[in-house]
């Protein structure tokens, strides 16, 4: 990820002031805006990755990305207001993500919730920048904040289960990518990129799981 363009002060002055009768700078207002906000969650996250999250501070995103802090703290008023903001930026991504991959590759799985839930915790690894796992340090500062998270998970669960012969089954493929994508992006996995590959590889192929999935009907009482 690129370090954003660093602006002057007076540049970035015209982005949050109106000056009356100059028509082009009122409708280019919020396109500055726009790009002032994308230029401090882009520094928020090059602070994290580089330096860890506790150095993530107000200051610190200004001078980062060039914005004065009256200028960002127009845009977000506190630390907490950054990481809400990087947290919907991932959901985002990461629903367009889904999306994509549910009109592709999905279409061919028995089960295509759990497809695309194992697929999205391998681009948990893959992302550029290590953004995952920035984040995942930032907001263990605000666990509050990892409510929305949760629910998700909790939604995304419910659709494995309802779409599956065998639900423990299936829960139990996406806990194993859920942690596989953890460990990795905590740096604690002994796994090199081509264990991984194999290994997820494994998650998504239904075939392999079939036999597993038989002998837990045969179990059942």
């Amino acid at each position: 990820m690129a370090e954003p363009p660093r602006s002057s002060g007076h540049h970035l002055l015209a982005t949050f002031v109106h000056r009356p009768g100059t028509s082009q700078t009122s409708m280019d207002n919020p396109s500055r805006s726009e790009r002032s906000r994308k230029a401090a969650l882009t520094a928020a996250l090059t602070i994290i990755a580089r330096d860890g999250p506790g150095r993530l501070t107000l200051d610190a995103i200004a001078r980062e990305s060039g914005l004065s802090k009256g200028g960002l703290m127009h845009q977000f008023p506190n630390k907490e207001a950054v990481l809400k903001a990087l947290l919907e930026q991932q959901f985002l991504h990461f629903d367009e993500f889904a999306s994509r991959y549910r009109a592709g590759a999905g279409k061919a799985a028995d089960q295509p919730e759990l497809a695309t839930q194992i697929a999205i915790s391998r681009e948990l690894i893959a992302q550029q920048y290590s953004v995952a796992q920035a984040m995942l340090g930032a907001l263990a500062q605000e666990p509050g904040l990892l409510a929305d998270a949760r629910a998700k998970d909790a939604e995304r669960v419910a659709e494995i289960r309802g779409e599956a012969d065998d639900a423990d089954l299936a829960v139990l493929r996406w806990a194993a990518a859920r942690g596989l994508a953890l460990m990795t992006m905590l740096r604690v996995s002994p796994l090199e990129q081509p264990d991984l590959d194999r290994l997820f590889a494994r998650l998504l192929d239904d075939q392999q799981w079939i036999a597993f999935r038989q002998a837990g009907t045969t179990g059942e009482r």
